[in-house]
Order: C-alpha cells, then structure tokens, then sequence
C-alpha cells in the first residue's frame, strides 16, 4: 500500500499534469479557429475550380489525348501516396487513423500487383509508416505549416509530384488526409489528384448542366487544360494542408480535453484514497496509544 508522501506526491504530479492539459486545450482552441476559417475558405474555390475543369475536360474528351495531367500516362502500374499527418501527436487518433488507411491503401495496392510509393507530409506519418514500409518512402516534408500555413509550401509539394510525374516514377497520384468536418470529427479522404479525377462536388446536377452548355474558348480547351490543371494540383494539395491543420487543433483539443477531465477524476480517486489512508493511519496510532495506556 502506498504511503501517504507517495500519495501526496502522486496528487501533485497529476495537478501539474493536468494543469498542462488545460493549456494545450486552449493554445489548440485559439488556432482551431482560425484554421477551421482558413479550411472553410478554401472549399469554395478549389471545389469550383474542380467543376470548372471538368466542364473543360467533357469538351475535350473525344477531340484528342489532352494534357498528360489529365489523360493519364496509359497505365496504371505504379502509385504514389501523399500521405498528411502532423509533426506532432498529443491529438488522439489523428496521425494514426491517417497511417491507418495509407497502410490499408499499400496493402489493396500491392496485393493487385502494383508498385507503390510514398511521400510524407509530417514527421508522425513518416515515423510510423517506415516501421513497415520504409523502403517505399521516396520523399517527405517536414515543419509544414509550423508558423502558418501558406500556399508556397502547398507548390512546394506539388513541384515534387510534378518533377516525379515528368520523370514517368509513377502513374497515379493519391492523397490521404483527415477532412474537417467538426472539433470531434476528422473523416479520412482519399483524394485522386493526377490523373485529374471528377470530383464529388462536380457530380451534381448543376455541375452535370453547366458541362453540356455551349462555350467559345480562347485559347482552345486543351491549352486552357494545359495550365490550369498544374495550378489546380496545387491548390488540392492546399487544400488538403487546410482541411488537415484545421482537424489537427481540433483532435488536439478534444484529447487535451479528456486528458483534462481524466486528469480530475484521477486526482479525485488519489484524493479519496490519501484521505482513508490518512484516517487509518491516525486510527492506528490511537488504538496504540489507548493500549499502552492500558497496559500501564
């Protein structure tokens, strides 16, 4: 059984353990909002820039190949995984639900008969992911996003999926990331970036009309095609930094949260047991002492 000192330096390991959580609740809940701003922001114009695209790509498609970003470069052989997780954990399950599916994705991959690579955006995913397949990882990126997030390290990334396209390392390009959806939910995504894939938003009726009106293009569609999807690559992956920085915070916060009120309840049970303790303790020495007044 543990003394009382035991006790009472265990109660007051856990308050300065607990006190620590609260803090990183907080930082978490001040950049939770303006990351979920930042996040929000950018789904309207990298889901219109998707429609946009393919209202030009259904014009295209018949009239000849294309851009390579577009059609593909025939095959579909090798795939590269960009793979966003955060340089730092205390954010519950946030890295590994992430880790979780990339791992998921390799293994369906490679059981089809298809080469993988992958690259890395943060230090958890890296680390977790070379334990079983480190001879796959080809490239990663670190301190992503450590002061703010900007949209030259989004290109930045992008550049290097670009110089691996151009090569011919790879064939198809996914992206696996944790979408914002609110402080307690982050939903996995697995987003096909090259070739350019329709995306969901672009399903729509809406979107399904506006790809059978009748345009003029000046330049053609194809040289249109031809620049925009490169920028349009670059702003998917920003916003795929976005959507994962913003549920980052908020997985933070929710674990530094129970941590706070695990941290209570705990100092509650030390509490009731020091004070038992303590009171048996008394209890003890007066019995001691009455029996040694009677003996006398």
């Amino acid at each position: 059984m543990p003394s009382l000192k035991d006790l009472k330096n265990r109660i007051a390991s856990v308050k300065s353990t607990q006190k620590i959580t609260a803090a990183m609740k907080m930082v978490a809940a001040s950049k939770l909002r303006r990351a979920q701003e930042q996040a929000e922001a950018g789904r309207p114009y990298a889901e219109r820039l998707g429609r946009m695209l393919t209202s030009l790509a259904a014009n295209v498609q018949g009239t000849g190949e294309g851009p390579r970003l577009m059609s593909g470069t025939g095959s579909q052989d090798t795939h590269l995984l960009v793979v966003i997780t955060a340089d730092r954990g205390l954010c519950g399950a946030f890295n590994s639900s992430v880790v979780r599916e990339a791992r998921r994705q390799i293994q369906r991959l490679q059981g089809e008969g298809r080469t993988v690579k992958v690259v890395t955006v943060g230090r958890k995913g890296r680390d977790q992911l070379r334990r079983t397949f480190s001879g796959l990882i080809v490239h990663s990126f670190e301190e992503i996003g450590r002061r703010r997030l900007s949209f030259a390290e989004a290109d930045m990334i992008t550049a290097k999926v670009l110089e691996m396209y151009d090569a011919g390392e790879f064939d198809v390009c996914s992206v696996v990331f944790n979408r914002f959806k609110s402080a307690m939910t982050q939903i996995v995504t697995v987003q096909q970036l090259v070739p350019f894939a329709v995306p969901e938003a672009a399903e729509t009726t809406d979107a399904a009309a506006e790809a059978k009106a009748l345009y003029e293009f000046e330049p053609d569609e194809e040289q249109i095609l031809a620049d925009l999807l490169p920028k349009n690559l670059s702003i998917q992956v920003y916003r795929a930094l976005l959507e994962s920085a913003a549920s980052e915070q908020g997985a933070r916060m929710t674990a530094m949260d129970n941590a706070t009120r695990n941290a209570g309840d705990m100092i509650n049970k030390l509490t009731l047991t020091y004070n038992r303790t303590r009171q048996a303790v008394i209890t003890k020495e007066l019995i001691e002492i009455i029996s040694g007044a009677e003996a006398v």
